[in-house]
């Protein structure tokens, strides 16, 4: 396996139905933690209903309309945290979810930062919510650069994206529901549906 390296800024300056497939199989790195990326979704800004930025820049969505290679963070449901790598230029308001990931690397801290999963390792970080949970990815971590060295980071480890990614719609969304733009890695045990 090739040395990790950080992705460039450039690599997420661009439309985020694009970089979405891209980001499959990279890894998203906290600390010892390290989760490679098994399903993604993409959300584009003002031409997209079921996007945070869709109506335009609030407090709360600011980061995705920010420079690219930024984690936007969001809570939901209140009650999870949800990361998004933000794409594209300056105030496009375009990111991709991160949505699960397959456990590589601190797997003791995954577990007890995850105690409902039970010990079940394909548990750990399937859905955005659990991957954020055992990554130990939180509000305190909005906006933080996924570029720079140390922190949150999103590397490639040299595993290429699927040449055939699986598509769909995205999941759980009333608005803008029909959007093909979920992609996984195909027969993944870790993808959360």
């Amino acid at each position: 396996m090739a040395r990790p390296r950080d992705l460039a800024r450039s690599f997420y300056k661009r439309d985020s139905r694009v970089v979405g497939p891209e980001l499959l199989n990279k890894v998203l790195v906290h600390g010892r933690r390290r989760a490679r990326l098994v399903e993604v979704e993409a959300y584009v800004g003002g031409i997209d209903p079921g996007s945070h930025a869709y109506r335009g820049q609030t407090p709360r969505n600011a980061v995705m309309f920010g420079p690219a290679g930024h984690l936007y963070v969001y809570f939901t449901y209140g009650m999870h945290w949800c990361a998004n790598a933000v794409c594209g230029e300056l105030g496009e308001g375009t990111a991709v979810l991160l949505r699960a990931g397959e456990p590589l690397a601190g797997l003791d801290e995954m577990h007890a930062a995850r105690p409902g999963a039970k010990g079940i390792e394909r548990d750990l970080c399937r859905g955005p919510a659990r991957l954020c949970q055992a990554l130990g990815i939180d509000g305190t971590l909005n906006g933080v650069d996924l570029v720079a060295p140390g922190g949150v980071r999103i590397v490639d480890d040299g595993v290429p994206p699927p040449v055939g990614p699986g598509a769909s719609v995205r999941i759980g969304l009333s608005a803008g529901a029909d959007l093909p733009w979920r992609w996984y890695v195909p027969d993944n045990r870790y993808v959360s549906r």
